[in-house]
């Protein structure tokens, strides 16, 4: 009968434990062994469904391994462009080093870290002004990242395009940036960069 009783009040104490809200987890009263345990789980728990989460956000690595770079949202523009065979319109972004090197000039060669971004859109007439063209579908984005260590194998620039609003990477396989390199070719003697950075007067005495 002692024995049964003993069995009984050890299941019921087991069974109280397991109800406790987390609010007592988490008071001074609670041993320092399991809330720093709690925290620590809740910590692990927490960087992995970030992680989770960035996973399913960020698009696919381009073939070549270059990753997406979701910031050229917030970058400045370097110039802009129009391409009347495709009836598309495009903006030339770059990340700092891209930039204060368009603005300053230097840009035959660019200097290791540019990445130079092109956005690109259909066109469509202005809504209310019919004679102006403006964005209509989103059709892709791409980037131009100067490593000449990194990308040795392509002239010293990586080359990455994802596709539609779904940003899917384009090319099979790594072969895809050889493409890349052959239509700039033209233009190999200005550091491989079609692009001419447009002239942005800031107003300071020379």
């Amino acid at each position: 009968m002692t024995t049964d009783h003993y069995h009984t009040t050890e299941k019921h104490t087991t069974q109280t434990r397991q109800c406790r809200p987390l609010s007592t987890l988490l008071s001074p009263a609670t041993p320092t062994l399991h809330w720093r345990a709690l925290i620590a789980f809740t910590l692990i728990l927490g960087c992995a469904l970030s992680d989770r989460t960035l996973a399913e956000k960020n698009p696919a690595p381009a073939p070549n391994g270059m990753e997406f770079i979701s910031e050229y949202r917030n970058w400045q523009v370097i110039s802009i462009s129009h391409r009347t065979d495709l009836n598309s319109m495009r903006a030339i972004l770059g990340n700092d080093t891209a930039v204060a090197a368009s603005r300053s000039g230097k840009t035959n060669p660019w200097p290791e870290g540019t990445i130079l971004s092109k956005v690109v859109w259909k066109q469509t007439a202005e809504e209310f002004w019919p004679t102006a063209i403006a964005p209509a579908d989103f059709v892709q984005v791409e980037f131009m990242q100067k490593d000449s260590k990194k990308w040795a194998a392509t002239s010293g620039w990586g080359y990455g395009r994802w596709l539609g609003t779904d940003l899917t990477p384009y090319g099979e396989s790594a072969d895809f940036a050889s493409e890349c390199v052959a239509c700039h070719t033209p233009v190999k003697h200005r550091d491989w960069v079609y692009t001419n950075p447009a002239l942005m007067p800031d107003g300071a005495p020379e």
